[in-house]
């Protein structure tokens, strides 16, 4: 929980410090949107590595070496002299990124009973939206209260590296599970896992499995990566025209109802049917994100919108963890995890680039351009009815 919440907060103080480093180093809204691309591909190749990592060394070496690379690449963007410098930091912060969940979440999956599963992988994904209030509590403070001046993101940068203080706790107090070790004592793993995902019995799982994070990792990235500056852009341009401490402050109601969202995801699941639940929540998001952006010069539609665009838009991915871990054995599950949500990532490494050049387009602007997620979020919704619903099940 605290690995994702820092992971959370890191990647999310440069989303709430766009509009500072846009102005310092004097680049507009298609390189700032690249920069997040660069870090989301990152990611996708850091969960790829550490899935597989993962499977050979176990869970917990492999977390505390992705939290290490996140808070090292922090410190190290806070120092960068130029574009450049910074995209090289920023891009290899997101291989921490990208490694910490594929090897966080199925350390839980393994961890818990299996009817416990939903629950406990829905509190660890609520740490997300309590990172993304700390990011925003520390941007409101450091960029526009604080005396920091222009050089105040490279202290938002600097303090991103606190979580690295994490890993020397983990390391003394926190055991590999047992079901991983049984299997390393049991049997020589194959050196390959992928040739476990792509076999016979699981290659259609394994490609379904990519497809429909790909459309989540689209949609989500599309509209939380631009959804500040929306609130930051001028009102003449489509915007709220708020200012950097009031847009991040407003980011708060957003995360609240994400918490919500994460933990109650669990609860329903078991409840009322797993894929049922999770079809429901992205309807109601696809349904939501045009409404919000018509709404963004209302401060009184848009306090009642928030929390519940916080909530739909976020408590699907409480899914994905126990979803995934039930699709694949023990042998190959962290990289059948990490191939299956950060193969998802190459899609959502474009989002941030492809809405923030169609922001740019005439007519268009950014309440217009979010509006495209909508086509993901229903297609996700689609696909999750082409799985099995193996809910609570045995792992193998």
């Amino acid at each position: 929980m605290l690995g994702w919440m820092f992971d959370s907060m890191d990647f999310l103080i440069y989303v709430l410090a766009i509009g500072r480093l846009k102005s310092y180093f004097g680049f507009g809204d298609a390189t700032a949107g690249l920069l997040g691309t660069l870090t989301l591909l990152s990611a996708a190749a850091g969960g790829l590595s550490f899935g597989v990592i993962a499977d050979k060394i176990g869970r917990v070496r492999a977390l505390n070496f992705t939290i290490l690379i996140f808070s090292i690449c922090s410190l190290g963007a806070a120092t960068a002299q130029s574009v450049v410098q910074l995209a090289i930091w920023r891009t290899l912060l997101g291989i921490g990124m990208g490694g910490e969940w594929a090897s966080g979440a199925v350390l839980v999956a393994e961890t818990v009973p299996a009817r416990l599963r939903n629950k406990a992988t829905s509190a660890m994904q609520s740490t997300w939206a309590i990172g993304a209030i700390l990011a925003a509590v520390l941007a409101g403070l450091v960029l526009d209260v604080l005396p920091f001046g222009e050089n105040g993101w490279r202290v938002l940068f600097a303090i991103g590296a606190l979580p690295a203080l994490l890993t020397l706790w983990m390391r003394r107090s926190i055991e590999e599970p047992e079901m991983w070790k049984q299997t390393r004592a049991s049997a020589t793993p194959k050196s390959n896992p992928y040739a476990v995902l792509f076999g016979p019995e699981l290659r259609k799982r394994t490609l379904l499995a990519c497809l429909l994070a790909s459309l989540l990792q689209f949609a989500y990235w599309g509209l939380f990566f631009w959804l500040p500056n929306l609130l930051a852009t001028p009102i003449d341009k489509g915007g709220a025209g708020m200012s950097v401490v009031k847009s991040t402050g407003w980011l708060i109601p957003i995360q609240a109802g994400a918490f919500i969202g994460y933990l109650s995801f669990g609860p329903l699941a078991d409840r009322l049917g797993r894929r049922r639940v999770f079809a429901g929540f992205l309807v109601l998001a696809a349904i939501l994100v045009p409404i919000y952006g018509r709404v963004v010069h209302s401060p009184t539609t848009l306090l009642l919108l928030s929390p519940v665009l916080g909530c739909v838009g976020h408590a699907y991915w409480s899914m994905l963890a126990p979803f995934f871990s039930e699709l694949f054995p023990t042998n190959a599950r962290a990289s059948g995890q990490g191939l299956g949500y950060n193969s998802g990532r190459l899609m959502g490494a474009l989002a941030p680039y492809v809405i923030g050049v169609l922001a740019t387009l005439p007519s268009v602007g950014i309440a217009s351009a979010l509006g495209v997620t909508s086509a993901f979020y229903l297609g996700a919704a689609a696909l999750i009815f082409a799985f099995p619903d193996r809910s609570r099940a045995p792992l193998d």
